[in-house]
């Protein structure tokens, strides 16, 4: 659901877009730590926001890290 904005926010197109591991952080709603394959060897961190549910809006792309490997940490940003 945050490819578009991804794509946008990064101004480039990916033809894989896979998540691998990702983690949680709750504050007011889910925050999503998302480890993210876009090509057969580059990777990048996405941080999500999904807010609660009564407010009925979809997950927002936060903040991304570019230019990661496979074997990089997935750490909070």
């Amino acid at each position: 659901q945050v490819k578009p904005q991804f794509e946008s926010q990064a101004n480039t197109t990916c033809g894989v877009f896979t998540a691998i591991v990702y983690k949680t952080q709750v504050v007011a709603g889910t925050i999503y730590f998302i480890k993210v394959q876009v090509s057969d060897a580059d990777y990048v961190h996405l941080k999500v926001f999904q807010s609660l549910p009564h407010e009925n809006q979809g997950p927002s792309l936060v903040s991304f890290q570019t230019g990661k490997t496979r074997d990089d940490p997935l750490t909070y940003f």
